[in-house]
């Protein structure tokens, strides 16, 4: 019984330095899994950004020609479409 035990030791260290080893690379992963969902959340905000300053010209666009606009959408409405080439 006791040479079994003997024998189970160096496998028992084993698996602890497997386990060690393990979870630092776990550790490894997670920092580089944030660091990549922390550049994304940026260029989401970039993209947000971009996309708000456009919004607020296109209302500035509305409110200075007021009523006009609208006539100039209905004109578009009216002309033929034009296919696209593929």
């Amino acid at each position: 019984m006791i040479e079994n035990i003997a024998i189970l030791i160096p496998f028992a260290g084993i698996g602890v330095g497997v386990f060690a080893i393990w979870t630092s690379h776990q550790q490894k992963m997670m920092k580089m899994q944030s660091k990549i969902s922390a550049e994304k959340a940026a260029q989401y905000a970039a993209s947000n950004q971009q996309l708000e300053q456009r919004v607020r010209v296109l209302e500035r666009i509305v409110t200075d020609k007021g009523f006009d606009v609208a006539g100039q959408i209905e004109s578009l409405r009216d002309e033929p479409e034009v296919k696209e080439l593929n």
